[in-house]
């Protein structure tokens, strides 16, 4: 199984905001280049599409668009490579993947907790959550 991520040692720091912008979309290139070796390591074929996590994927780069400090940039770069490394050469089992980019994205916009049907879990959880 060829791995689409290489040994990356740390680049020096981007010297403007261009250079970081171009560095981000290599990363993202890279990220979403490695989805089929990461659904065929974790074999989650049967959770999740790769259209999902190619979403999950833009999603995290999003929530770090605001960002214009080439060194914090090339930071979180570095972040991000050492968290795809670790996704690819299976440093993390299935449910870490799983419940860290396939639940958390579903639930992010569900309750998480259940209110129950009975009159006890009912009044439970009105007594110790409100």
């Amino acid at each position: 199984m060829a791995s689409t991520v290489k040994y990356v040692r740390v680049p020096p720091p981007s010297a403007n905001i261009a250079e970081a912008r171009k560095r981000v979309f290599e990363f993202f290139k890279t990220a979403c280049r490695s989805i089929p070796t990461i659904m065929e390591i974790y074999t989650l074929d049967d959770v999740v599409t790769p259209t999902k996590l190619r979403s999950t994927i833009t999603s995290e780069f999003r929530k770090n668009a605001h960002v214009t400090n080439p060194q914090v940039i090339d930071m979180l770069l570095i972040k991000g490579t050492e968290e795809l490394s670790n996704i690819v050469e299976h440093a993390k089992q299935r449910h870490h993947i799983i419940g860290q980019y396939v639940l958390s994205r579903e639930d992010s916009n569900q309750e998480t907790k259940d209110e129950g049907t009975s009159d006890f879990l009912k009044s439970f959880y009105k007594g110790n959550y409100v």
